[in-house]
């Protein structure tokens, strides 16, 4: 017996590593499954994880691309907002401006009338005054220029302000803010109660910088010029023109204002 013992022990200690890493440890007092294992029999912990499935992978990134879809919208929703507020800002502080500076200019007499009716935005536009004199092309130099007499608006020195835009242009004619001064030129210029001065400074910004941005302003204060000179057919017919050419515009909504107030 002894012996058949000691064959057995000898077999057992021979088997290869192999054969015993493959005999399976139970422990019948612990549930199945064991423990660290989930209902599905992934281990859910230690160190490494399960692989992710090819569809688990593609369901996480359709999810990251909705968010971001998500993210996106959001973002266009608020630049559109801020687009809208930005417009009625803008059509708000126009309106200002302009009551401050109608209201600081005096009533003209009829014979200072502006020559002419509508404007012709697109004819060719006139030489600025002493263009030979022209400075060099400086933006910095000329943003400096621009703003110190637009400040003099501001502080309401309006013939300081008229003399520092007459002086920007005669530098600075081809200047990227030289529609904008033109323009400036003849608010300050109305506020010092020279209709005709103002009128003719309107009118410029048409003919010599037709395709800028403020011609429909300046068409619409070129009417109200004419308006104060008692040329209401003129003043009518230049409002038709800026609503007709410029539609959507600030100018455009004032325009019409103004010529369902007129008789």
């Amino acid at each position: 017996m002894r012996t058949c013992r000691r064959a057995l022990t000898v077999l057992v200690l021979s088997l290869p590593l192999a054969a015993w890493a493959e005999i399976p440890v139970v422990d019948n007092t612990a549930g199945y499954p064991p423990a660290g294992y989930g209902a599905s029999g992934a281990y859910a912990g230690g160190g490494a994880s399960a692989p992710v499935s090819a569809q688990g992978m593609l369901f996480n990134q359709l999810q990251q691309m909705q968010q971001e879809i998500a993210q996106l919208r959001g973002m266009l929703e608020e630049q559109q907002n801020e687009i809208q507020r930005l417009k009625q800002e803008s059509l708000e502080r126009y309106q200002s401006l302009d009551q401050r500076l109608s209201g600081a200019a005096p009533a003209a007499t009829p014979e200072n009338t502006v020559a002419g009716g509508a404007i012709n935005a697109s004819a060719a536009p006139t030489p600025p005054s002493e263009q030979s004199a022209a400075a060099p092309a400086d933006p910095e130099k000329e943003k400096l220029f621009y703003d110190a007499a637009f400040d003099l608006i501001k502080a309401k020195d309006f013939t300081r302000a008229a003399q520092a835009f007459n002086g920007f242009l005669n530098k600075y004619p081809n200047s990227q803010y030289a529609g904008n001064a033109q323009y400036w030129l003849g608010e300050v210029t109305l506020a010092n109660g020279d209709v005709q001065g103002a009128g003719q400074a309107f009118a410029k910004v048409a003919q010599q910088y037709p395709s800028h941005a403020k011609v429909p302003d300046a068409l619409f204060k070129l009417a109200d010029v004419e308006q104060r000179l008692g040329n209401t057919d003129k003043a009518k017919g230049i409002l038709r023109q800026v609503i007709a050419q410029y539609p959507g515009s600030s100018a455009a909504q004032l325009a019409q204002r103004d010529l369902q107030r007129l008789p």
